[in-house]
């Protein structure tokens, strides 16, 4: 995202704020964060405020289905781990595209499920066994990040997703598997400006 020097951002379903503090890094003159759950949203101004980047960054609550913006208004989105809660996964993305500028690039990163057999086999033994147990004790609900791995298995990815993001209108996409393909960052961008040279 750094190359493309986008000078406003948008952090969709940006939760705590962890990824819109980080943005900061890549010199934007704005930063915008949106969430669905204002709890959440309540937890990131503390962050944002104990930081003095209040100026920098600006969260509003809002759905990613029907976003509070312009056409045309920011040089990059962002999601992370956000998409695959989507309630209609076209509708986030098109939302997405629609406030984009021309020539201006999605980022999304998003659990995606393992290719190798070795990762695969720890992959599912973190995710059924061992998370949801942890999460039992911690919160002591018995459903507690049981959802997890049954959300990533019906959620699209690889080729599958980049097949999503083809048909909410991005172009040039890429997949970057991260940690032997138990996440995805995946990048495309709305047709109008040259594409992104290999390196």
């Amino acid at each position: 995202m750094r190359r493309s020097s986008p000078r406003k951002i948008l952090d969709v379903a940006t939760g705590t704020g962890d990824l819109a503090i980080e943005a900061r890094r890549l010199g934007p003159e704005k930063i915008i964060g949106v969430d669905i759950a204002e709890r959440m949203l309540r937890i990131a101004r503390k962050k944002i405020i104990s930081r003095d980047l209040g100026r920098l960054i600006v969260l509003i609550p809002g759905d990613s289905e029907a976003l509070p913006f312009s056409d045309l208004e920011f040089d990059a989105v962002m999601v992370a781990f956000g998409v695959r809660n989507f309630d209609d996964l076209m509708l986030g993305l098109s939302e997405t595209r629609r406030v984009l500028k021309t020539g201006g690039r999605i980022w999304i990163l998003e659990l995606s499920k393992p290719r190798s057999h070795f990762a695969t086999s720890l992959y599912y033994l973190y995710f059924k066994k061992i998370l949801p147990l942890v999460g039992r004790m911690i919160s002591r609900d018995r459903s507690a990040y049981s959802y997890l791995p049954d959300s990533v298995e019906g959620f699209p990815s690889g080729e599958e997703f980049l097949g999503q993001l083809k048909k909410a209108g991005f172009e040039d996409l890429r997949s970057f598997p991260m940690t032997f393909g138990v996440a995805t960052v995946y990048c495309g961008m709305r047709p109008g400006a040259p594409v992104l040279e290999d390196n």
